[in-house]
Order: C-alpha cells, then sequence, then structure tokens
C-alpha cells in the first residue's frame, strides 16, 4: 500500500497580502486553515473534500486567476495527502495542473507560492511508475519559490523538509530555523502558528538523529 504524505499545504502557502485576495479567494484560505490546523486529523478527508468542491468552483469561475488556481491547488493537495493510498494520485495529479497554469500566467502571484507548492509536490509524490515526483525538479522549483521569497515562512520550510528527507540534516536545521524567523502574515496567524508547530516537530526528528 502506497501513501502520499503531503504536509501541504500546508500546502503552505506564504501569502503575506491576504488582503489583496478576491473576497472568494481570501474565504478559501481562512477555510483550508481551519481544517488544517483545526480539525482532528482523522476528520480532515472529508473536511477538505467539501472545501475542494467549492474551491473548483472558484477556479472555474475565475480561470486566469493565478490566485484562485493556487488555493484550488493547494486545497487538492491537502485533501490528497488526508485521502493517502492510491486513490490521492488523482488529486495531486488535478492540482499540479492549477500550479503549472498558474506559473504560466503568473510565477510569482502570492509570492510565488505556486512554485513552492509544486516543487513540493514533486518530492513527495512518489516517482514513476506510480506517480510524477522528481527530486530533480523539486529541487528546481522549491529554489524558484525562495527567490520570488527568500525570508517567507514556507518557502524555507518545505526546503528544509525537502533537505531533511534527502538525509541533509545540517542544511534543513540551517532554513527551518530560518523558517522560524519569517515575518507574521497578514490575517494568517492560525496559519503561521500551524506552520511553526510543524517546523519545531521536524527540529525535534532532526535534533534526536543528531544523539
Amino acid at each position: 500500500m502506497f501513501k502520499i504524505l503531503i504536509l501541504i499545504v500546508g500546502i503552505f502557502t506564504n501569502l503575506s497580502y491576504s488582503w489583496a485576495l478576491s473576497p472568494e479567494v481570501a474565504q478559501l484560505q481562512q477555510e483550508w486553515a481551519d481544517v488544517k490546523y483545526g480539525v482532528p486529523a482523522e476528520h480532515q478527508e472529508r473536511q477538505f473534500s467539501s472545501l475542494a468542491k467549492t474551491a473548483d468552483q472558484v477556479a472555474k469561475k475565475r480561470p486566469n486567476d493565478p490566485e484562485a488556481l493556487i488555493w484550488f491547488g493547494i486545497i487538492e493537495s491537502s485533501y490528497a495527502g488526508a485521502k493517502g493510498g492510491l486513490g490521492a494520485l488523482g488529486l495531486v495529479k488535478s492540482a499540479k495542473k492549477s500550479f503549472e497554469r498558474a506559473i504560466e500566467l503568473d510565477p510569482n502571484a502570492l509570492e510565488g507560492s505556486a512554485l513552492t507548492s509544486l516543487g513540493s509536490l514533486y518530492y513527495q509524490v512518489p516517482g514513476w511508475p506510480i506517480g510524477f515526483g522528481d527530486d530533480r525538479k523539486a529541487l528546481e522549483y522549491l529554489k524558484r519559490g525562495l527567490v520570488v521569497n527568500p525570508d517567507g515562512i514556507d518557502a524555507n520550510f518545505f526546503y528544509g523538509d525537502f533537505l531533511f528527507r534527502g538525509g541533509d540534516h545540517m542544511g534543513a536545521e540551517q532554513w527551518l530555523r530560518k523558517a522560524l524567523k519569517a515575518a507574521p502574515r497578514p490575517g494568517r496567524a492560525s496559519a503561521d502558528l500551524g506552520r511553526k508547530a510543524e517546523i519545531e516537530q521536524l527540529l525535534v526528528k532532526i535534533s534526536e538523529k543528531k544523539r
């Protein structure tokens, strides 16, 4: 049994300018945080399933809005992470398309969130022949996300997590500690608290491996 473990989204996103979002997209952002960090893990699949349907409707209404596409991809990725198994592959493939389209429209939208999100998918999804996972592409997109938003909490977190999974514990710790120093994101207090908790948990794992 293969299980896709997607931390996203978190997945994520480093939306410092939440005030500039359309009301519909801002609502998706808030509801995502409510589920991701406020609902017990065993109940998240059903909640994300419902939210993904709403996000799909918003994205279809705003097909050329990179912000709507990014949040649709983030929510689908989070739904995949909660669902797990091979049944989640269709969700992450759809999320991948959303991020790619957002990058085509504006790679800098939401401070490069589509770049970081796509990079996260590439290292968390299984590789061929099961999925499209590819560490080389993951590194490419994660670095591009850092160029756009070098001090963002999510850009640094996912790069640190990528290094950790690759066995570079010292490098991972460096980037994770930088993520902890990121400035608070307006309107994203719950997401910031949740992400910082994930970072602290990963730092504990790194510390244990040093013993």
